[in-house]
């Protein structure tokens, strides 16, 4: 059965209209990737078309087996694994069976399903979950985990349509391979919002969301880029011929004034010579006047039309293709020795009490040493191997490693926030950016113009520092806005913004997950910032389409 939205509106409770009269349809079959900007209401979409959401206004057509994987998970933590994936019903009726309770209610409920649990446990093992049971309670699961039931739940049920909300957000590479291939032998209908390039690249067609439209692309996210890219010259050789035309015709309204202006002069002296009365001259001078002023009034009507007409043309423009971000070269000369490591390695104390912790290696790494310490066990070492590099002054470096596998505990080190306590390590000096996925050097307390001016450690005047800001496509509708209500990607560019400000490019960007929570506009961004510096860089992140973008050529694995 297909999907129908028709004449579909969303209006917050605030009457802020997110879209209005969306027209579109799913072909059975179907796999189909939905981008478009932060708030553009991707997500909204996703939960009105799943049901979970009603409409201000419109028609939804849907089966009734549809899937649907959220992006938060939030309101499933009172529940188990079962009560998430829909079974508990079933479970019940089959263990009330098998006790002996043949009433029709339970027969009923199981509907014929005898193999539920061996189908559930299944599922959840083919997704990387076999050892939690139905019962396992969903909040002592990390993010990853919790995806994966919902992923493990697609098997269970094997429904006609899937939807899909940024479902690798919360994956390690592991998990996101699994669901690369799923998806690439998948052949039932299915809707993807992502910002995940390459599970973008698997679906064969793209769809923008925008404010009034939902625009059709018959290709993959490359298909979709390139075609983009068409659009987007396109339009910036529209805004030059406008520019072109628009200083042609000030050119022509000017020379035509002046010339006008000229005659008026040579044919008022003339009518003096000739001896022309007074009020004579007057009325030709009052008729000039008016004529000058109805042609001058012609050129700005044209001159006004061109300016909207480009307006028009610029505001169309991506906000990318404005964007600029060009840092000054590191101070630091390419090649120079900034860190290096021989057979190094760290110790943490086991906390036993805590082994449902996906971060009790890098927490307990952190707030404990080797050695021993009152009751507690000897300390264990982070890595089975002991860790060798050298890190140079240009590299570009990729730390890989599951959770708790201490990649935190690593960056510490190689920034100088903690000693190994094996092995050897030599650091020399060198500035660094830490970029996490919550963009943390942005006070949240601040508004956008506050940040901006904390670091302005040049003394920048007013002005400067707000054309650096409307640079960042923050205007100044926007500079009294909270920090706290911006979204990843805006925290993204007022974090370069205020580099640019503070004129104090790093030695190196060290990069957690920083594509996490971004829309596609936004990684353009920051693939390109990244790409055009030319410092070091050391990033941790499981979106190796972006680890292939910026150039990263080493890695560093740990176990």
């Amino acid at each position: 059965m297909p999907i129908s939205i028709q004449q579909i509106s969303y209006i917050h409770p605030d009457k802020e209209v997110l879209f209005s009269d969306l027209n579109f349809a799913i072909s059975k079959g179907q796999k189909l990737g939905l981008v478009g900007n932060n708030g553009c209401g991707k997500s909204t979409l996703l939960q009105i078309i799943a049901g979970q959401l009603s409409p201000s206004s419109g028609v939804i057509v849907r089966p009734d087996d549809l899937y649907y994987i959220p992006q938060h998970f939030g309101q499933y933590d009172s529940l188990t694994i079962a009560q998430v994936l829909h079974i508990d019903s079933k479970q019940q009726a089959l263990h009330a069976i098998l006790a002996g309770d043949a009433s029709t209610e339970n027969f009923t409920l199981l509907d014929d399903d005898w193999n539920i649990e061996e189908r559930s446990v299944a599922a959840l093992d083919l997704w990387g979950l076999g050892q939690f049971p139905l019962s396992h309670p969903m909040h002592l699961l990390s993010g990853g985990e919790k995806t994966r039931v919902f992923l493990a739940g697609m098997d269970i049920h094997n429904p006609s349509v899937i939807l899909m909300d940024e479902p690798t957000n919360h994956l390690d590479i592991s998990g996101r391979q699994r669901l690369y291939d799923w998806v690439e032998k998948w052949r039932s209908t299915l809707l993807v919002v992502s910002h995940d390039r390459t599970l973008l690249n698997l679906l064969p067609e793209i769809c923008e969301l925008e404010k009034h439209q939902i625009t059709y692309y018959g290709g993959n996210y490359e298909f979709y880029k390139e075609q983009k890219a068409l659009m987007q010259e396109a339009l910036r050789q529209r805004i030059e011929e406008k520019e072109k035309a628009l200083r042609i015709a000030r050119k022509v309204a000017r020379e035509t004034a002046e010339r006008r202006d000229k005659q008026n002069a040579r044919g008022e002296k003339a009518n003096i010579k000739k001896g022309v009365p007074r009020i004579v001259l007057n009325a030709l001078q009052g008729k000039s006047e008016k004529s000058t002023s109805k042609l001058n009034s012609v050129h700005q009507e044209k001159a006004e039309k061109l300016t909207d007409e480009r307006n028009q043309l610029r505001g169309s423009l991506s906000p990318t293709a404005a964007l600029k971000t060009d840092f000054n070269s590191s101070s630091l000369h390419t090649g120079k020795t900034l860190v290096t490591a021989k057979e190094i390695n760290f110790g943490y104390y086991a906390n036993v009490n805590d082994h449902d912790s996906q971060y009790e290696n890098d927490c307990s790494s952190e707030n404990n040493t080797s050695g021993s310490n009152g009751n507690n066990p000897p300390a264990q070492p982070l890595w089975q191997t002991p860790i060798s590099f050298q890190l140079k002054s240009g590299d570009r470096l990729r730390i890989e490693g599951t959770n708790g596998s201490g990649k935190t505990t690593l960056l510490k080190i190689i920034t100088g926030q903690l000693e190994p306590q094996e092995g050897t390590l030599t650091r020399a000096d060198f500035s660094y950016v830490y970029l996490n996925q919550e963009y943390s050097i942005i006070d949240e307390r601040n508004s956008i113009l506050k940040q901006a001016y904390a670091f302005n450690s040049r003394n920048l005047p007013e002005h400067e520092i707000k054309i650096i800001l409307n640079r960042y496509l923050f205007p100044a509708s926007e500079w009294d806005k909270s920090c706290r209500k911006l979204s990843g990607g805006e925290k993204m560019r007022l974090a370069f913004c205020c580099l640019m400000i503070s004129n104090n490019t790093p030695d190196m960007f060290i990069l957690d997950e920083p594509t996490n929570n971004l829309d596609i506009q936004s990684i353009e961004i920051i693939t390109t910032t990244i790409k055009k510096y030319a410092g070091t860089v050391i990033a941790i992140s499981h979106d190796n389409y972006f680890i292939q973008e910026i150039g990263i050529d080493q890695s560093i694995a740990l176990s």
